[in-house]
């Protein structure tokens, strides 16, 4: 399972989702089902957990993973936020190992002719 975060364009809030996948055997295909888990505060940075919709669960039926608390999914979230800072600082230091590189080959090039 995993979270994910949807921000609705309309209204500009973002909602946080429990993500969990399974292979749809009919179909055969990859397919995911989503459970909401509330929606971000922009101020804080933290999960508000919002009301259920739709059909109701019974109490026997609810598992361990379903009663976490707000802050047990506001630490995941702000989890998921410093990931993704990772992520992008990677994808920058990436990026800038490439344009070293190319400089690199055309350096490399300009010597070859020079020598050819």
């Amino acid at each position: 399972m995993s979270i994910v975060k949807h921000t609705d364009k309309r209204s500009g809030v973002t909602y946080v989702y429990e993500s969990e996948s399974y292979w749809d055997k009919e179909k055969k295909q990859p397919r995911s089902k989503r459970t909401l888990i509330g929606k971000i505060d922009e101020e804080t940075g933290e999960v508000i957990p919002t009301g259920k919709s739709g059909k109701k669960k019974s109490e026997a039926a609810v598992t361990p993973e379903q009663t976490k608390t707000p802050e047990a999914i506001t630490d995941h979230v702000r989890l998921l936020a410093e990931k993704d800072e990772i992520i992008s600082s990677l994808k920058a230091e990436n990026r800038r190992l490439l344009k070293e590189k190319q400089e690199m080959i055309e350096a490399l090039d300009v010597l070859l002719k020079k020598w050819s």
